[in-house]
């Protein structure tokens, strides 16, 4: 499955906040975005929230920049 996300890095904590009009997820996550760390944390909460394991979550565009294409492998697929 491949989402689109907009995340808000520096957050007060790590969540799935819900989606924009144009079915885009919202994802929140407490690291700054800086070497990576923000990506990180955002494949982790996905993972969390889909119930995957952190190696089926992976962002495919948009490593440096707010809005992100993510693909995840569920079960199944």
């Amino acid at each position: 499955m491949t989402i689109r996300v907009k995340v808000t890095p520096r957050s007060k904590k790590n969540e799935v906040s819900g989606e924009l009009a144009d079915g885009t997820l919202k994802v929140h996550v407490t690291a700054p975005p800086e070497k990576g760390k923000a990506n990180d944390q955002v494949c982790a909460v996905l993972a969390a929230h889909y119930k995957v394991p952190l190696r089926a979550v992976s962002i495919v565009t948009g490593h440096s920049n707010p809005r992100k294409v993510v693909q995840i492998d569920l079960p199944g697929d």
